[in-house]
């Protein structure tokens, strides 16, 4: 339902569109102006955010046929009603309902449709961004003759689909290239990045960038002067080159998919997708570039893959709405202490600081770690501040939230302090006592131990009601997951409060139980374990990486334990070993490794070569640790056993978690396998994986194993419960 209403000011105008909207629920509203040009103003009711949606094809036809014959009407400005964005895409519940590729197909083209009577509307269309302008949202902006967006810090422009295992299905795969040509185009497609105001002008996305206050007055300009003639796409020589026969188009269409397949080893369809779609539309013809989209957007929303991206992406919605615990509402943060300048101090306080925009203290015994953990959050602002993503100015601002100190001067008002010092239990609840002694009754401590139970670190505090776990992944300022860690005296006060603190900082946190290994790394040891003997049986190095990385994990298993730190394996080993048996028993064999002093790249010595000895390019591996282990690399397994054994030793470590209630739900643990160790997200992590796969195939494949090789393959009792009863995990 569209609503067109007349006023002689903006302010009786934006008044009469709140009065439409209210009356009758529509999405779109037309406001006029004085000076012969309309507001078409887009407000989806019930929803922060504007989200395109099928039955809107009909409303925006409908009011494109009253706009044109208008004749009073010169010009339309389309802006959102929404304070902070303009639209953030297409509504993906809407997909979801599709039940067949012809049925997606169908709306891709209907999207077309509309968005094509836009282009070619006699009376100039300028697209007014303020916020996220993304996926269909962008779409729609492209379909306009011009775009103009606001210098918020809050405006960004993208096509993210392909994070959901999609690709722009209303015209994005044939417009973007022409508005920015056609490597900038795979880019933004490619990887879902999201432009900044001043990026997408640089690279000829939107035609202006203003402050928000003259955002509408610029549009009205742009659209009082007539027809909007389309600006020429800029190339640089390199890129004319590249672009501007079919020799060179040809060069760039097939080293975007072979760097395709190398990223993805083939797990994502959409990638390829999208680049046929460009191709078409570029060699063949703009006809055929649109239809080849639609279809290859009505299959992929078929697939699994995209099945489970979306499944994720419902997933973290649904936990960025919910407290720490159902009906507990978090206290408010003013502000908060880090306990320790090392690299994960020094993560910490970054995002601290530049995400929660909370003041900091850093407490360290030193000078030089105060100066690290500064340095830290320095280094990361200064890259962007050379990017021009940020102003010298907006550094400074974000860097004086940072400060440190050698005692506990200036924690006095911290309402939360973590600690991230060494895995060393005395010292940790030594920390416990200081902040209570220095720190107010309310404070908040949050240990960031990746094993050591959070019951031992607050079994001498005063208030272990105020004690928690809050165990980030390194590096802090990138990696999403965050897991809360809360023993039997943890108040549900304190769980709220600290996961909305994760929250603040950017992370997806999820609430697990005290238990060695809490969630991710009990998960995660047997999978390393089963890697480390498959290598001391002779698996090559390189073998068992690629075999993993082939399944879809970012990196391999040796990689990894490079990566992490073979000493920090080392010490969480034991400590598992203590508490859930002997099936977390790590070869003994790595001991001769920490011994030679490999402890991965920290040390520029582990599995690969690093620093002098490495060649620029490929990773190579240090072929001298074989001897060190008294192996000869034969390597007798496929890849695909390699990887399913490797993968069954987590699967039925995730049963036992589930079924001792380590994780909350299935949901939970699935974000946190895919967050925190990089669980194939195409898969839809762990639990949904034994749903594909089917609790009884893991179930023989995990008895046959353990008649051939040993009693850890065993299947614990609530997956061969679960096989039995034919239940599944979700």
């Amino acid at each position: 339902m569209t609503q067109v209403t007349t006023q002689t000011s903006k302010q009786a105008a934006e008044q009469a569109a709140e009065q439409a909207k209210n009356a009758d629920n529509s999405v779109f509203t037309l406001t006029r102006q004085e000076n012969g040009i309309a507001h078409l103003i887009m407000d989806v009711p019930g929803e922060s955010m504007n989200t395109l949606k099928a039955e809107f094809t009909e409303q925006v036809t409908e009011m494109l046929k009253a706009i044109k014959d208008d004749s009073s009407i010169t010009g339309i400005v389309v802006v959102s009603g929404k304070k902070d964005s303009f639209v953030a895409g297409a509504d993906i519940n809407m997909l979801a309902s599709c039940k067949s590729a012809a049925e997606v197909t169908s709306l891709s083209r209907h999207g077309h449709m509309v968005f094509d009577q836009m282009e070619k509307f006699p009376k100039p269309i300028i697209a007014a961004i303020n916020g996220p302008c993304l996926g269909g949202g962008l779409e729609l902006a492209m379909a306009c003759h011009a775009r103009i967006c606001s210098d918020s810090p809050k405006t960004a422009l993208g096509v993210p689909e392909v994070q959901l295992g999609l690709l722009p299905g209303g015209g994005g795969t044939q417009r973007l290239p022409k508005l920015v040509g056609i490597q900038k185009a795979l880019d933004m497609m490619l990887t879902g990045k999201q432009l900044r105001a001043k990026q997408a002008l640089k690279i000829g996305l939107v035609d202006d960038v203003v402050p928000n206050t003259i955002l509408l007055e610029t549009a009205e300009k742009l659209a009082l002067a007539g027809k909007v003639k389309a600006k020429k796409l800029k190339r640089s020589l390199v890129d004319n080159l590249l672009e501007g026969n079919s020799i060179g188009r040809k060069i760039v269409f097939d080293q975007a998919s072979k760097s395709v397949l190398a990223k993805t080893k083939g797990n994502y369809p959409a990638p390829l997708k999208i680049i046929d779609c460009v191709r078409t539309g570029v060699e063949r013809s703009p006809a055929m570039g649109y239809q080849v989209e639609a279809d290859h957007f009505g299959h992929l929303v078929m697939t699994p893959e995209s099945e489970q991206l979306r499944n994720l992406f419902f997933a973290t919605t649904e936990m960025k709405k919910e407290d720490g615990v159902a009906g507990v509402a978090p206290e408010k943060i003013s502000k908060a202490g880090v306990l320790g300048g090392g690299l994960m101090g020094g993560g910490i306080a970054f995002v601290t600081a530049t995400k929660a925009k909370l003041p900091v203290r850093v407490k360290d015994i030193a000078h030089n770690g105060i100066s690290a953990a500064l340095k830290y959050s320095f280094d990361l602002l200064n890259k962007k501040v050379k990017r021009r993503f940020m102003r010298h100015s907006e550094m400074q601002k974000q860097m004086s939230a940072i400060t440190g100190t050698l005692d506990y001067s200036g924690f006095n008002d911290a309402d939360i302090v973590v600690e991230a010092v060494f895995e060393d239990l005395p010292l940790k609840q030594k920390m416990v006592a200081d902040v209570e002694q220095h720190c107010k009754p309310e404070t908040i401590f949050a240990s960031n131990t990746s094993s050591l139970p959070i019951g031992q670190i607050a079994e001498k505090a005063q208030r272990p009601e105020n004690v928690i776990g809050l165990h980030y992944f390194s590096p802090v300022d990138k990696m999403p997951l965050a897991e809360i860690i809360a023993h039997e005296k943890t108040s549900d006060q304190t769980i709220s409060t600290t996961v909305a603190f994760a929250k603040k900082q950017g992370k997806t946190p999820i609430v697990v139980k005290d238990k060695a290994g809490f969630f991710v790394n009990r998960i995660l040891a047997p999978y390393m374990n089963e890697a480390a003997r498959m290598l001391l049986a002779g698996e090559p190095i390189e073998k068992l990486d690629k075999a993993l990385v082939k399944f879809g994990f970012p990196v391999g298993p040796m990689q990894l334990l490079d990566e992490v730190g073979i000493d920090i394996g080392a010490k969480i080993s034991p400590i598992l070993t203590a508490e859930l048996g002997e099936r977390f028993t790590a070869p003994e064999a790595f001991d001769s490794l920490i011994n030679d002093g490999r402890l991965g790249k920290k040390s520029n010595k582990g599995f690969y070569l690093y620093g002098k000895a490495a060649k620029k390019g490929k990773k190579q591996v240090d072929e001298t640790i074989y001897g060190l282990l008294g192996i000869t690399p034969s390597g007798s397994l496929t890849e695909q056993e390699i990887a399913k054994r490797s993968v069954y030793m987590m699967l039925n470590e995730a049963m036992r978690c589930l079924d001792e209630g380590v994780v909350r739900n299935a949901r939970d643990g699935d974000i946190g396998a895919i967050f925190g160790i990089g669980f194939p997200p195409f898969l839809g992590g762990p639990y949904r994986y034994i749903d594909k796969v089917g609790a009884v195939n893991i179930v023989n494949q995990l008895n046959q194993w353990a008649q051939q090789h040993g009693e850890r393959y065993k299947p614990c009792q609530a997956l061969v419960d679960m096989a039995e009863q034919g239940t599944t995990c979700y």
